[in-house]
């Protein structure tokens, strides 16, 4: 008698998605990618080729022209299909200031785990936990809009890493990142080993983390050997 191991959907796939700008710039044109448990995936392009737009599709923060997105094997269409799978999909925007928005860090990184119905003791717990992995837990106290911009970005990784997400969206998170802080942020991603998909310009950063490569051009998404 013969067993088959059942085939996991995708975690996240795009069929036939296309998006128009208001301007009429195009940034998906019938466009499909399927991402899968354990795999990391870089997606690069020139500036305003839409990298951002895309992620902004998977999460349902823009609504497709036409095609379907499906999360975890369901289709997402309403704002309450996409908002079921925004927990367990953590994106990390390429400006932090349009993430952080609580007086101090602490509450910052708090603000998540609180949500998903944690206690006040439990969140801090995460929130300082993580703050550590990042090497940030000098940070806790300091008001958020003080920080440097390379503190910001790793504070608003750390508010995302504090929610347990199963899937990492991150768009250029090693901008204004210096070197050591760069290694450190590659390093604790390593060891997170989560499903990925990396937005980013620096084609060693993409090298380190990436599984699989991908060129957003023209609306298209291009494989890239």
């Amino acid at each position: 008698m013969s067993s088959s191991i059942p085939i996991l959907p995708p975690m996240i796939a795009l069929k036939g998605v296309s998006f128009r700008h208001a301007e009429a710039s195009v940034t998906a044109n019938e466009l499909d990618f399927e991402l899968y448990e354990g795999e990391s995936v870089s997606i690069s392009g020139v500036n305003g080729s839409g990298k951002s737009t895309l992620l902004s599709l998977i999460m349902g923060l823009k609504t497709v022209s036409s095609g379907e997105v499906c999360l975890f094997g369901q289709s997402c269409q309403t704002e309450a299909d996409f908002s079921r799978f925004r927990t367990r999909i953590g994106l990390v925007f390429q400006d932090p200031d349009d993430q952080l928005f609580c007086p101090t860090v602490i509450e910052d990184v708090c603000f998540g785990p609180l949500n998903q119905g944690l206690t006040r003791i439990e969140a801090l717990t995460i929130a300082r936990g993580v703050l550590k992995q990042l090497n940030i837990n000098s940070l806790e106290n300091r008001i958020t809009y003080q920080l440097s911009g390379g503190q910001k970005r790793l504070v608003a990784l750390a508010c995302v890493l504090a929610m347990r997400p199963e899937i990492l969206l991150l768009d250029e998170p090693t901008n204004d990142l210096d070197p050591t802080n760069t290694q450190q942020l590659i390093a604790v991603l390593k060891e997170l080993s989560l499903p990925m998909i990396l937005i980013c310009h620096d084609a060693d950063v993409r090298a380190e983390l990436a599984d699989k490569e991908y060129r957003l051009e023209m609306g298209e998404i291009i494989a890239l050997p």
